[in-house]
């Protein structure tokens, strides 16, 4: 059996962009990384099958909404993934793409998020679609 990956990215005291990162704690099957720069995405999943990887996005949708993409078929839209980083998640992807170092399968899942506001909480509805999401993962990982 393939080993599995699950990256949660966000920054935990920055409100909605913790969503990642709260997804990836609530998820029990594979391996789970918390991580809050993209900049070492290629050397996490290097050598790894299957990765799922979530984290926060601003695309204009009503906040909560979770977008899933399969980054082995398609580019992500790079406008809608907020990083404080000078690399974010859609040009790591793109890198690694180019570079031959997609894993052979990758799975990105985004949140919609609302507040990034330093030292804010989880809105109520990214609250409620971390929790739907890391469901949703564990079936697909068969644990619950």
């Amino acid at each position: 059996m393939s080993e599995r990956l699950v990256i949660g990215i966000g920054n935990p005291d920055r409100g909605d962009d913790a969503a990642g990162v709260r997804v990836a704690r609530s998820v029990h099957g594979g391996r789970v990384i918390e991580w809050a720069d993209c900049s070492v995405l290629m050397d996490l999943w290097d050598r790894v099958d299957d990765v799922i990887v979530v984290d926060a996005m601003r695309s204009g949708l009503p906040p909560g909404s979770v977008c899933r993409f399969d980054a082995g078929l398609e580019p992500l839209p790079a406008r809608a993934f907020p990083s404080s980083h000078s690399f974010g998640l859609a040009e790591t992807v793109e890198l690694a793409r180019s570079l031959d170092r997609l894993p052979g399968r990758l799975i990105i899942y985004a949140i919609e998020v609302s507040d990034l506001s330093i030292g804010a909480e989880l809105s109520d509805d990214v609250a409620e679609a971390v929790e739907r999401l890391a469901a949703e993962i564990n079936a697909q990982l068969g644990v619950g």
